[in-house]
């Protein structure tokens, strides 16, 4: 199994799994509010509504370690301080943020900052791993790449603006998200990725449980489809989130990291089929092109020595 993990194809096949799935969520995410009759401004449910999904999420790991391995997935003493620390910044700060930024900016502006946090991890991979150095196309890239948020920006850039609100709180998810890449590659090295994403999305979404909780925040659960929507939510994040860890156990930041930039264009594609969003915009169209530019000018020669 290690062996095809690290097959270079199977972690591009693999990669690529996870960007489209995690490029549902942010329609779903929309839906999931409407359907729970959650308001733009009640941000503690939408922080309740992401604890239930990423809580559930870990169960669903639990579950797939009971089948694979006949046993729970379980760390030691020694692994609980670093996975809780992933399961803190991946988890419970990146999408506190991205459900509170979902609800004041539109699924395809949410879809595509999302797709910088890999102009940011190849900047943090820089500064913590010798092999994934920064160089002169990576930089380049980086810095295409924040054009490509200023132009989204461009027509709503005033403080006043709820969207551009929303923009900077998403900005803040995909610093956190970056962070949680960097972290999973340090901690992953002779750990099982099944039981770190087990733990660090269960963890993670507590947290964001109690937090919800405490400040007031309801969901009620209607119909079949408010369930469907967050079972769906949770199998995305259990598959993807566990697929992404063996990922970065075996290769660098920066070779995988470079398909996140597929997120915002998968995300873009099904806020068009799933919420009808107005996605021929000329500033989306460009921000989508300076951005996947970006990211491939960062990725476009792996170095011999990075893994």
């Amino acid at each position: 199994m290690k062996d095809l993990i690290r097959n270079k194809y199977i972690a591009y096949l693999g990669a690529f799994i996870c960007a489209g799935l995690w490029g549902t969520a942010f329609p779903l995410i929309k839906l999931g509010y409407s359907s729970l009759k959650i308001e733009g401004s009640d941000a503690a449910s939408k922080i309740l509504f992401a604890g239930e999904r990423f809580a559930l999420a870990g169960v669903l790991v639990f579950v797939f370690g009971l089948i694979i391995y006949r046993k729970p997935p379980l760390i030691s003493k020694r692994d609980f301080a670093p996975v809780a620390l992933l399961g803190v910044i991946q988890t419970a700060l990146q999408y506190l943020f991205a459900y509170i930024g979902v609800g004041f900016t539109t699924a395809v502006n949410t879809s595509i900052i999302t797709g910088t946090v890999s102009i940011i991890s190849v900047a943090l991979a820089a500064l913590f791993f010798k092999n994934d150095r920064l160089t002169f196309l990576k930089t380049a890239g980086c810095v295409l790449g924040l054009c490509g948020i200023v132009c989204v920006n461009f027509s709503d850039f005033s403080l006043g603006s709820a969207t551009f609100f929303g923009d900077i709180i998403v900005l803040l998810s995909a610093f956190s998200g970056a962070f949680g890449n960097i972290i999973t590659k340090k901690i992953s090295d002779g750990r099982n990725p099944l039981s770190v994403t087990a733990f660090q999305l269960f963890i993670g979404g507590v947290i964001l449980l109690i937090i919800g909780l405490i400040f007031g925040g309801r969901t009620v659960y209607r119909d079949g489809g408010s369930w469907a929507i967050l079972l769906w939510l949770s199998l995305v994040s259990s598959v993807s989130f566990l697929i992404w860890t063996a990922l970065l156990k075996h290769h660098s930041v920066s070779r995988i990291t470079i398909f996140t930039m597929l997120v915002p264009i998968f995300g873009t594609l099904w806020s068009y089929f799933l919420l009808g969003e107005d996605i021929l915009r000329i500033e989306n169209l460009v921000s989508l092109i300076l951005i996947a530019v970006g990211i491939v000018m960062v990725n476009i020669k792996v170095g011999k020595n990075e893994n």
